[in-house]
């Protein structure tokens, strides 16, 4: 398929053209969390089954994308946006307590936004691996979104006193590869603890990178 296929123009049962293709694409999502990230997975789903999930037909997924590619990718984003939806609420409700409580907070709800939906683990940490250099890209962006995020709330700490000052790129970087593979393994039953209790270790290491042996808050 050279291209999407343009959809119809106009209004139709009430709806304008916008609002038909956004409930479509809606529709191909939902289906495609299901089928991706469940049964059959990614790699075996076919465009022709995910518009039958979708209760729609191929035409009319031609019109929304060019590839399966697209859709996991365009699903890929969304499951991020969640998460972070999720942790940046965190963070301005967590704002006035201390660091360690404030860090409790903040990856409580990442983790619960991300593990409350087996389907979004495999997306996030399992189907999109491996896919194309096109998606390998983009899931390094993504990641790179939360070294940012991660990176930002470390500088606010050192402003308030809280962290020792320093940059905290590497750090984060490597913080995040312990949270995304603690959680995949957590989700996956191969690590014998609580949720809570997989949080509560990562504060822990964070607490440790942020403040080292002999360093005092204001010191």
């Amino acid at each position: 398929m050279a291209g999407r296929i343009k959809a119809p123009t106009g209004r139709y049962g009430g709806k304008t053209a916008e609002q038909r293709q956004a409930e479509r694409r809606r529709r191909f999502l939902d289906a495609a969390l299901q089928l991706f990230g469940d049964t059959p997975g990614y790699r075996a789903t076919t465009v022709a089954a995910l518009s039958e999930a979708a209760g729609l037909s191929t035409r009319q997924f031609y019109e929304e994308f060019r590839t399966l590619e697209d859709v996991l990718a365009a699903l890929h984003l969304q499951v991020n946006e969640w998460a972070e939806r999720a942790v940046v609420a965190a963070v301005a409700d967590a704002d006035d307590l201390p660091l360690p409580e404030r860090a409790a907070a903040i990856f409580r709800a990442y983790a619960g936004d991300v593990t409350g939906d087996p389907r979004r683990v495999r997306i996030t940490f399992v189907e999109i691996i491996g896919v194309s250099p096109r998606l390998e890209e983009q899931r390094l962006a993504r990641r790179a979104r939360w070294v940012d995020l991660l990176c930002a709330e470390a500088g606010r700490a050192v402003a308030r006193g809280e962290a020792a000052p320093r940059d905290y790129r590497l750090p984060a970087t490597a913080f995040i590869g312990a949270v995304n593979g603690l959680l995949h393994d957590w989700s996956a039953g191969w690590v014998d603890a609580t949720l809570d209790e997989a949080v509560d270790e990562l504060v822990r290491q964070l607490l440790a990178l942020m403040r080292p042996e002999g360093w005092t808050p204001g010191g």
